[in-house]
C-alpha cells in the first residue's frame, strides 16, 4: 500500500510540474479532488498541441523501477472510434492505453498503465477538456481488437480514455457525480 500512495504522489507532483503543492498550484490540486468523469460531450477537434500534451502527460507518468511499459493508441478515426465507444462524437479522440501481458494478471504493468491513465485524464481536464476513463470495452477489445489497433505484440489493452470538447470547460454531469464519505474509506493508524 506504501508503494501505491508514492506513486501517487508521484504522479500528483508529475502533474503539478514537479513543483510541491502550495498556493501557486492550488488549482491543480482543486482540479484532482473536485472533477469527475465527463458525460456531455460535445463535437470538434481537439488542436494537435493539445493533444500532444496530453499524451506527454501520460509519457510522463511514474512507473515501478522506471521501466514506463505503457504503449499509447490514439485514436482519431471515428469510425473505428465508435466500435469502442458507441456514442463517440466526431472529434473526441480515443487513447487506449496498454502494456506488455493479459491485462489481468500482469500487476506491476497494470498499475503502470493505470498510473499514465490517470496523468492523460487529468491533462486533459486541466486543459480544459472532458475527460472519461473506460474498462467495459477492454475484453472485447482485448478478445478481438488488437491487431487492428496495431497494440505491440505480447501487449494488452487496461484501459481507454476519451477526451473531448464540453460546454465551457464544464461538465454540469460530472461535478454533480456522488463520492463516498472520506470516513467510509479511509482508515488512519496512528
Amino acid at each position: 500500500m506504501k508503494k501505491i500512495v508514492t506513486f501517487a504522489l508521484l504522479a500528483m507532483i508529475l502533474f503539478l510540474g514537479g513543483q510541491p503543492v502550495s498556493a501557486q498550484n492550488s488549482g491543480a490540486l482543486a482540479l484532482i479532488i473536485d472533477h469527475y468523469a465527463a458525460r456531455n460531450f460535445l463535437e470538434g477537434a481537439i488542436p494537435a498541441a493539445d493533444l500532444d500534451r496530453i499524451i506527454q502527460a501520460g509519457v510522463r507518468a511514474p512507473s515501478a523501477r522506471n521501466l514506463q511499459p505503457w504503449h499509447f493508441t490514439v485514436i482519431q478515426n471515428q469510425t473505428l472510434a465508435k466500435k469502442l465507444v458507441s456514442n463517440n462524437l466526431d472529434g473526441n479522440v480515443i487513447i487506449v492505453v496498454s502494456g506488455p501481458g493479459d491485462g489481468k494478471t500482469n500487476y506491476v504493468q497494470i498499475l503502470d498503465c493505470a498510473l499514465a491513465v490517470q496523468s492523460i485524464y487529468l491533462a486533459a481536464q486541466a486543459l480544459g477538456y472532458g475527460s472519461r476513463i473506460y474498462t467495459n470495452p477492454i475484453d472485447s477489445l482485448n478478445n478481438s481488437m488488437k491487431t487492428e489497433l496495431s497494440l505491440p505484440a505480447g501487449y494488452s489493452a487496461v484501459a481507454l480514455i476519451r477526451v473531448g470538447k464540453i460546454q465551457g470547460g464544464v461538465d454540469a454531469v460530472s461535478s454533480a457525480s456522488s463520492r463516498k464519505k472520506v470516513e467510509d474509506v479511509v482508515t488512519y493508524k496512528r
